[in-house]
């Protein structure tokens, strides 16, 4: 096993344990003979969530997966949530594809970004260039490890008021914000996006329905759905406990690109779907983790 496949095996792991809706997903797959093992599942891709600091953000944590042979590939702008983010290329196309957003920490009130520069400050340096990013187990508990003081509620609370995003980030770091499911590559008939989301709903799934159940493309070609995050018990500064949204699953269904439509299907690969995303439909993704979505909850 390379050093990469060990660091996204790390990440996945700690995911797995922390997004209980996963395994029920797998659960049902295998039921319904979709897939035999787990790792039948084509992972899609998986997201990160960072603040954009000179020594923080998409700028350093990219430095990992691009050692790692990932190639940068477009970048995004979200002006209503004040973020950016870029997504990457795999080297190799078994492995997932590398989606990571950041905090314009710069077009917040000046309140703001001073309360979320009380938590970033304390890292001073660029983290990643501390790290040797050929060992897997130190870059895996880097992003396991906390970078800054614990926030407490209330200054969670003042973060969410003004972007649900940075509360989000300032407390949970690093962790992995969602893995993806691709759905184009299960059995027909749950290889179409609209039927695997009512198996989903079947099994008490619930879904984003911001932006409406399933985001499409412009160009029709790219169809993503997500599960809203189930909320976590957070212990915030002064062991006060408050349950706050956690990760997610996303789903996404690449359609075959028009010049590659008279391929048979065994002859499908990864190159002749659509690539890439789409800002409106990333836009109501993120909201998986946001109250809008999560207070809907019935569990």
């Amino acid at each position: 096993m390379t050093t990469l496949n060990k660091i996204l095996d790390g990440l996945m792991v700690r995911y797995q344990l922390r997004v209980k809706d996963v395994n029920k997903i797998i659960e049902v797959l295998k039921e319904k003979g979709l897939i035999e093992n787990p790792s039948d599942i084509e992972n899609d891709h998986i997201a990160f969530r960072t603040i954009g600091e000179p020594q923080l953000g998409i700028q350093s944590l990219e430095k990992i997966f691009l050692h790692h042979g990932y190639t940068a590939r477009d970048d995004y702008y979200f002006e209503h949530k004040k973020l950016n983010a870029r997504w990457y290329a795999p080297p190799d196309d078994r492995l997932p594809r590398i989606f990571i957003s950041e905090l314009r920490v710069n077009d917040f009130p000046a309140s703001i970004q001073q309360l979320i520069r009380s938590f970033t400050n304390e890292v001073r340096t660029d983290p990643v260039d501390q790290l040797d990013l050929d060992d897997a187990n130190g870059v895996d508990n880097f992003l396991h490890s906390p970078l800054w003081h614990t926030p407490s509620w209330q200054e969670y609370e003042t973060l969410a008021a003004a972007s649900e995003y940075a509360a989000w980030t300032i407390y949970n770091k690093y962790y992995l914000n969602h893995f993806t499911i691709s759905v184009h590559n299960l059995p027909a008939p749950y290889n179409r996006l609209e039927l695997f989301n009512q198996l989903l709903t079947d099994i008490g799934i619930q879904l984003n329905t911001s932006g409406g159940v399933i985001k499409i493309s412009q160009d029709g070609l790219l169809k993503q759905s997500s599960s809203v995050s189930h909320l976590i018990d957070a212990t915030f500064a002064n062991d006060e406990t408050h349950p706050i949204a956690g990760s997610y699953v996303e789903f996404a269904e690449r359609k075959i690109l028009p010049e590659f439509l008279h391929l048979p299907p065994d002859k499908i690969g990864r190159k002749h779907r659509r690539d890439g995303f789409e800002t409106a439909n990333a836009d109501k993704i993120f909201e998986s983790t946001y109250s809008s979505q999560t207070r809907k909850r019935d569990d």
